[in-house]
């Protein structure tokens, strides 16, 4: 099997794919809840005695006294409820939950969520949820064996989270935008400030370091912080990223930038084999002689010095792709050319970042 090469080349790009938005972001929502309608495949209340606590608690808030020893059903699961809360969500509107059991529950299938509040890091609760569960496996068993596709302990409700409360920001208050690179880098954070201040025609960006672009859009008088966002995250830059190279073993791929060069170095690499046999002779003796039939072991070993490429020297500035093509050209397999390129890294010839996955 040959490697397969990959340029990854730099092409424009937006900053909205590049960069978030200071002020901009979702939060996470938790919250602890009960599914009910299972079909006997919910917890044991022996084994999740936290499960039962709660299923009292509920029926009591509806007006239904019960007993420990009458709570015995098999049809409720405790669960664990998580959601994500969009940037600038409103109340009423409706956002994905995630449910997973936390018992020993063998399946949320056919299970409903009842209505469970949803906290954030704050304490304070930001929305809802309850709804049919989605699940994403099946389990079946009998008495003597379970099979399990996927995973029937976790499920989805689609729209299921009703938003209670909104997270107080007003962005048409605020006097400056801050532009947060998700890859941080010196050369990209300028390229940034020199586009926006080429695109309005004046000095409203600075790039503030690797990884922050601060916008000062109140320079352009009273204007709506959201359109000036709109224009700016469409911006096109050609992004600088580190050289890096990343290989994937299993499916003999490799991802390269088209900044990866190498130095001059010489490149040798040869396989040596070790074969070792067992077999077994008889001595019998001959049918009217007095003797004794034995068997005797025989081994054979032989070391076998397969010829490598050899000593091959790769130029100075030449690319990654230039020594891939070589050795896919020698027949150089996959594990060894994995080695390869990781004698070249330690070297210090190849001049980039090296990710084996």
């Amino acid at each position: 099997m040959l490697f397969s090469t990959v340029f990854a080349e730099a092409t424009p790009v937006r900053i909205k794919d590049l960069a978030d938005f200071d002020g901009v972001r979702g939060n996470d929502l938790v919250g602890y809840g009960l599914v009910v309608g299972l079909d006997g495949t919910g917890d044991s209340m022996r084994n999740a005695p936290f499960t039962e606590e709660m299923l009292a608690g509920f029926l009591e808030r509806l007006g239904v006294n019960v007993t420990d020893d009458a709570l015995r059903s098999k049809n409720v699961a405790a669960v664990i409820v998580t959601a994500t809360l969009p940037e600038f969500a409103r109340s009423g509107s409706r956002i994905d939950a995630s449910v997973s059991t936390i018992g020993d529950a063998k399946s949320l299938l056919g299970g409903t969520l009842v209505m469970t509040p949803l906290k954030a890091a704050d304490g304070n609760i930001y929305a809802v949820a309850q709804g049919s569960i989605i699940a994403g496996g099946v389990s079946v068993s009998g008495d003597a064996a379970r099979v399990v596709e996927g995973v029937p302990t976790a499920g989805k409700i689609p729209v299921g989270a009703r938003v209670e409360r909104e997270v107080s920001f007003d962005f048409s208050l605020i006097n400056n935008i801050r532009i947060a690179l998700r890859n941080a880098d010196f050369t990209t954070a300028t390229r940034i400030e020199d586009a926006i201040n080429r695109d309005f025609r004046r000095q409203i960006a600075l790039a503030h370091d690797s990884g922050t672009v601060i916008v000062g859009f109140r320079q352009l008088g009273q204007v709506n912080p959201s359109r000036v966002l709109s224009r700016i995250e469409n911006i096109l830059i050609q992004p600088e990223n580190r050289a890096r190279v990343v290989i994937d073993h299993k499916t003999g791929t490799i991802v390269m930038g088209d900044q990866v060069r190498i130095s001059r170095v010489a490149v040798s690499q040869g396989n040596l084999t070790l074969k070792v046999s067992e077999a077994l002779q008889v001595s019998q003796p001959n049918p009217f002689a007095i003797g004794e039939t034995i068997t005797v072991p025989r081994t054979y070993a032989e070391i076998g010095d397969e010829p490598g490429i050899g000593f091959a020297e790769v130029g100075s500035e030449a690319s990654l792709g230039d020594l891939v093509e070589g050795l896919n050209a020698l027949g150089v397999r996959p594990r060894d050319m994995i080695d390869i390129l990781k004698s070249i890294h330690s070297a210090g010839a190849l001049h980039a970042d090296l990710v084996v996955e």
